[in-house]
């Protein structure tokens, strides 16, 4: 079953944003370290559910996209 996408545009783009800029960090500053490999997992979620346009936390709380949200 596919899961229908909850996440507007503009953050989807911020998330997979944010998302880069933690793998990034984890791999150049804190390699090596659980810091290092915490940010990195968080990091490639993030740009996941950015990719996706579907978070599960958000779903749970019942958020949903607007008619005409996808701006």
């Amino acid at each position: 079953m596919l899961c229908p996408k909850n996440l507007p545009m503009w953050e989807r783009w911020g998330r997979g944003v944010l998302g880069v800029g933690l793998v990034v960090l984890g791999v150049t500053v804190q390699w090596a370290t659980l810091t290092g490999w915490t940010l990195v997992g968080v990091g490639a979620i993030t740009l996941l559910s950015g990719f996706v346009g579907f978070c599960p936390m958000c779903a749970v709380v019942g958020r949903k996209l607007q008619a005409g949200g996808e701006s």
